[in-house]
């Protein structure tokens, strides 16, 4: 009766253990509430990572930033992806990923341990197990007695000595009925391949960084040049002035005008060096260079007027070109292996089985230890059931299911996030189309004042001041065209890295699109 009472409180305790949990359910992703362009999917097989980081079969890796059209581009960025720290430091973060899953996986085998012991115990021969088995206390006869000691007691030893050899091997496994373990596996794997992506992003990330980096040293190279020559021709034009002022041909007015433009241009110059090398240094850092290293690389490059493809940008962009991009998809599998620690934590609840046994050879000398004859071996099976630990394991649901909360938050806003920075960076890209056009019109018509302005100074038909003005306006008109350049350069720049690398053309059966 006791028997059949212990077993009913034991299963009643087992039963209220897993109330409301359905064994081996998983949480669902409420896909009702997230946006539809990027659905949460199951966690894919783990991705072959030399893949991942050679970029030879992946879309993403494909080397988009050959559509700028920039040998000396496409050197540095060779540099970049080969040297740079933060690439580096993102490598060892999927490494560590990855050894996360091993440790993850490693909990649906077995354990195996393999142990050797040699042992000496001594002892009373009227204590522990001997003094049970031939009886305890004084073996001594009392000097009055009658009865004549007992033949066994006079030959037994005061102690007893023993010696014991042992080899064997053990082995424990947790039987993964609710699925925790294989649960806590997949969980693992996608936040390896989010890592993954994480690598992808912070690719993107340097590549966008050094592509801007050498626009701008382009940009303020010109700028450079440009200003220097400009401050030649002003020193002329107020020396000019000067001496008509002296011979009252000008007015005051105009001469400390252009003196004012003298000084302006003048400042403009240091400033404009001090933006050069801050530029040339995040170039060098990018690259994970010192200084002046890439001195001779970037004396060949290109003028930018040679070196800039203005291309338009596709009319539409698909809308499931978010997909590529590292954050939409990394936010997306770090939801999904929140969705699966929830089920493990809830798994914890349940009761487990673990079966353990151990198998080894045993003697008393060590010439007899590895006499097959001396075999033992030992298995076994627990239940161990959770009957209380102060709200620890209820806890852990809890936090499993708000971090999972935080994760559909965060996947929502990435998604939200890539959509708003498309639209907005196709935009941006038209608008500095349109701007460098018009200033490359504006160009046109200072180079003709220019020409028209020497062939009459030439022929002694115009004055020289005329020409020097006409010549300063041009170099004006260049500098706000390399400055424009620069700025196409980088709207376009901000689109790749906003689509997630590779220019996306729509495909003619794409079903949905994401007008500029």
């Amino acid at each position: 009766m006791r028997a059949r009472t212990a077993a009913a409180q034991f299963s009643l305790c087992l039963l209220v253990a897993a109330c409301g949990l359905p064994p081996g359910a998983d949480v669902v992703v409420p896909t009702d509430s997230l946006p539809t362009v990027y659905p949460v999917t199951e966690a894919p097989e783990a991705p072959d990572t030399e893949a991942v980081f050679r970029g030879a079969d992946t879309g993403w890796a494909e080397a988009w930033w050959r559509d700028f059209d920039d040998p000396v581009l496409d050197s540095l960025l060779d540099i970049a992806l080969s040297e740079n720290l933060d690439i580096a430091e993102a490598v060892a973060r999927v490494e560590e990923a990855q050894a996360r899953l091993g440790v993850a996986t490693a909990g649906l085998l077995p354990t195996l341990n393999g142990s050797g012991n040699a042992s000496r115990n001594e002892q009373p021969a009227n204590a522990g197990i001997v003094g049970g088995l031939f009886g305890g206390g004084n073996d001594s006869v009392p000097s009055d007695s009658t009865t004549a000691p007992d033949s066994t007691s006079q030959a037994r030893p005061d102690r007893f000595a023993f010696t014991d050899y042992t080899v064997s091997l053990s082995m424990s496994y947790e039987l993964d009925l609710w699925g925790r373990i294989r649960r806590d596996r997949a969980a693992a794997l996608a936040d390896l391949v989010a890592t993954a992506d994480d690598f992808r992003g912070v690719r993107i990330g340097v590549i966008s960084e050094t592509i801007r980096a050498y626009h701008e040293v382009l940009d303020l190279d010109r700028r450079v040049e440009y200003t220097e020559e400009i401050v030649d021709v002003l020193e002329e034009r107020a020396a000019l002035a000067e001496t008509r002022y002296g011979q009252g041909l000008v007015s005051s007015f105009e001469l400390y005008q252009i003196r004012g433009q003298l000084r302006a241009a003048a400042t403009s110059l240091p400033q404009l060096t001090a933006q050069l090398a801050d530029a040339r240094r995040r170039l060098d850092l990018l690259t994970g260079g010192f200084p002046g290293e890439l001195d001779e690389l970037l004396g060949g490059a290109a003028p930018p007027d040679e070196a800039l493809d203005v291309a338009p940008p596709p009319a539409g962009v698909p809308a499931d070109v978010l997909v590529q991009r590292p954050d939409v998809r990394a936010a997306a599998r770090r939801l999904e292996a929140a969705r699966l620690r929830v089920g493990a934590r809830k798994a914890e609840l349940l009761p487990g089985i673990t079966l353990s046994g151990t198998v080894g050879l045993q003697a008393s000398e060590p010439d007899n230890l590895f006499r097959l004859d001396q075999w033992f071996n030992n298995l076994a099976a627990g239940l161990t059931a959770p009957l209380f630990q102060g709200g620890r394991l209820r806890a852990n649901v809890s936090v499993a299911e708000a971090q999972y909360a935080a994760r559909v938050a965060a996947y929502r806003r990435s998604v939200l996030t890539a959509i708003g920075e498309v639209e907005a960076t196709l935009r941006q890209y038209g608008d500095q189309r349109e701007r460098f056009e018009t200033i490359s019109g504006q160009l046109s018509e200072a180079e003709a004042s220019l020409e028209v302005q020497s062939d009459r100074y030439a022929g002694g038909v115009g004055g020289y001041t005329d020409y020097l003005d006409a010549l300063r306006n041009a170099l004006d008109v260049r500098a706000s065209v390399a400055t424009a350049r620069r700025d196409l350069a980088l709207a376009r720049l901000a689109v790749h890295r906003a689509l997630g690398g590779t220019w996306v053309h729509e495909d003619e059966d794409s079903p949905s699109s994401i007008e500029p």
